[in-house]
């Protein structure tokens, strides 16, 4: 008898595969349970910041109000951009903002004097700066693609509220720049999603952090990632009326559609970062005077409600398409603002993978025609 032939299970997409270890973030999708450093998503959102967040995320425990304090400067030291990375926006005004923010994070390596350093300490140095320098690349090229000239950064203003600033031009309420820093809070890390994957595998390459954070912003770009938010907004003006609602849920299934907004790849019960955007989404809408934002997608869940049994849950970004839209947001800047966000996670992800750094070679199963002859182009 010949040799057994070798079984080879593939998992397409790596589903269920884990190809390494974390101390970051810990996702219990059955449970419908998120903590960042061991702490609930839940506390977090309510009673943290996001600059408490991050420290929380780049250096492993909740600070100290010295600390903080510190942070928040370096933070705010960052806030600036080199006048060529204006020029380069002004250039590439006409893309989309994510295109924009891409090419931008790309050329800031150019200017940062730290770049071919990737010691632990130079890659949070870096991290942080360009925590600060993403939210003015977004809101200058909002700026300059509508013919005016950019906000600068105010250095009295947190970082959620200086961004609403920066993008707006006057101060925000303090219900939207609460909303704004929780939705940073929300979005901040969330494992080894799509775009923290893609920064591993470049740090894996031994490449600089700029390299790394530039392939999560374009694997983020994607729809299949980052573009719920915008797509929610859109079904919700599409639907109208919160009596409509059901229809359009019913024609959706019947014709195996998804509605936006539900399901995600890893959680079977509800995404746990929705319902603080759905608290805030109630109380801006009926601030704003438009509730029937707000009564579309309560009317949405209620529908989809049979489909919870099966895992089609409500995600994070069912709501905060909405408190973008009431924030006079453009909606392709919806993305661009889960970035915002995530660029700590993303920083905190390569210094995980640079601690004891390997090169990411998954294999594919050859599934071609088997061994064949050449045969000459005269003869074909």
């Amino acid at each position: 008898m010949g040799e057994p032939v070798e079984t080879i299970e593939v998992h397409r997409g790596l589903k269920g595969v884990y190809f390494d270890r974390s101390r970051v973030c810990h996702i219990d999708g059955r449970a419908g349970e998120l903590r960042y450093r061991g702490y609930s998503i839940h506390d977090l959102a309510q009673q943290s910041t996001f600059e408490e967040t991050c420290y929380l995320l780049l250096k492993g425990d909740l600070p100290t109000g010295a600390q903080l304090q510190g942070f928040v400067a370096e933070l705010k030291a960052a806030r600036s951009l080199p006048v060529e990375i204006y020029e380069l926006i002004r250039i590439i005004r006409r893309a989309h903002p994510m295109d924009v923010l891409r090419t931008c994070v790309s050329a800031l390596a150019a200017f940062d004097a730290e770049t071919a350093d990737k010691s632990p300490q130079a890659t949070l140095r870096k991290g942080i700066r360009l925590t600060s320098q993403v939210p003015i690349i977004v809101a200058a090229h909002e700026h300059i693609r509508n013919g005016r000239e950019p906000v600068a950064p105010d250095p009295s203003l947190p970082h959620a509220a200086n961004f609403l600033y920066m993008l707006k031009g006057e101060a925000p309420s303090a219900d939207s720049a609460r909303l704004m820093d929780i939705d940073m809070v929300l979005h901040a890390e969330h494992g080894s999603n799509a775009s923290s994957f893609a920064a591993r595998v470049v740090a894996g390459t031994d490449a600089d952090l700029h390299a790394a954070i530039t392939a999560a912003v374009a694997a983020l770009a994607g729809p299949a990632h980052g573009g719920a938010a915008e797509n929610v907004m859109r079904m919700a003006q599409e639907i109208g009326d919160p009596a409509k609602a059901a229809e359009y849920v019913k024609r959706k299934r019947a014709n195996k559609e998804p509605v936006m907004g539900f399901g995600h790849r890893v959680y079977r019960a509800e995404d746990p970062r929705a319902r603080h955007m759905r608290a805030g989404v109630e109380r801006l809408s009926r601030e704003m005077g438009q509730p029937q934002w707000y009564q579309i997608l309560e009317a949405v869940v209620a529908a989809m409600q049979p489909y919870a049994r099966h895992g089609v849950n409500v995600n994070v970004d069912f709501y905060a398409g909405v408190v973008y839209f009431l924030n006079g947001i453009a909606e392709d800047l919806f993305v661009p603002i889960f970035a915002l966000g995530r660029v700590p996670g993303w920083t905190v992800q390569v210094l995980e993978q640079l601690e004891n750094n390997i090169l990411l070679r998954p294999l594919t199963l050859y599934d071609g025609p088997g061994p064949r002859a050449y045969v000459p182009i005269g003869e074909r």
